[in-house]
């Protein structure tokens, strides 16, 4: 039996209830992190919970009660035995009417738990869809339920044969993910986009900017698909860090590099020495 928790209690999975009126179902009014759990505990837990704090404030919801996560988290890992997998906390303003408008009630919190999947491949294909990522928008930044538009990409990207999209801001340049940020080395250099880009605050993107002497710099997605590209590799909690062999077909000519596997080294040390990095 695995068990979710729900709004304050531990229910089996097959008995967690939503509101069909909650607003994160409704309009998709809601934030959530994805933490990784290895060796039974979570990895980064204190950036994951800071950073749905940052996205809930951004969306104009209230924060969540980190004793409370902090509590849940432990009780659903406990729970369910499981020692490597997923953690997915997710939190609504609750419920609302259906449409736009919010009510004033108590927000909907879940913490879930799930095994480890088949592992993520040792690399990753790209591809580059025609959509743009809106870095001005109210959601810029945030990790928000609302995920159509990075669930329409990816599903572009599966139909091209590749393991992820990578999209451009509306200025022409690279900026994250439908789940990933994005580096890139250029004349030797190790570069990921800015925040200004509109990418999201990656927790793994901040781990390599602070272990690898990385640079934000804005990148022209040109560069980024020019075949004299020199390295690439992209970032998640659940990917860690993972090179990128191709963008739009074409073969990168290292995957992974010697600046790429040496990040993914420092990192993958990281994950097995602490807990709170």
């Amino acid at each position: 039996m695995s068990l979710c928790y729900v709004n304050g209690a531990l229910v089996d999975e097959r008995d967690a209830r939503v509101s069909a009126l909650d607003h994160g179902f409704v309009v998709g009014d809601g934030v959530f992190e994805t933490v990784l759990l290895r060796g039974g505990r979570p990895f980064a837990l204190r950036r994951h919970l800071e950073r749905i704090a940052r996205s809930a404030s951004g969306l104009g919801i209230e924060p969540p009660d980190v004793v409370e996560i902090r509590r849940a988290t432990d009780d659903v890992v406990r729970a369910s035995g499981l020692t490597e997998g997923r953690i997915r906390i997710t939190v609504t303003d609750g419920l609302g009417p259906l449409g736009s408008a919010r009510l004033d009630g108590p927000r909907t919190v879940v913490v879930a738990v799930a095994p480890a999947e088949e592992g993520h491949p040792e690399r990753c294909s790209v591809a580059v869809p025609p959509w743009r990522r809106n870095e001005r928008g109210a959601l810029s930044g945030l990790k928000t339920t609302s995920y159509g538009e990075n669930v329409r990409a990816l599903a572009w990207a599966a139909e091209r044969g590749a393991d992820e999209a990578v999209l451009a801001n509306t200025r022409d340049e690279l900026c994250e993910g439908t789940g990933t940020n994005v580096f890139v080395v250029l004349d030797g250099e190790l570069v990921t986009p800015p925040l200004s880009s509109g990418c999201l605050a990656g927790v793994t993107r901040a781990l390599v900017l602070e272990s690898h002497g990385a640079v934000e710099r804005d990148v022209p997605i040109s560069a980024f698909r020019a075949a004299s590209l020199e390295e690439a590799f992209v970032t998640s909690s659940l990917r860690g860090v993972q090179p990128v062999a191709a963008i739009d077909g074409a073969a990168l000519g290292r995957c992974p590099g010697p600046v790429t596997e040496k990040a993914a080294a420092a990192y993958r040390a990281l994950v097995q020495e602490v807990d709170e990095p």
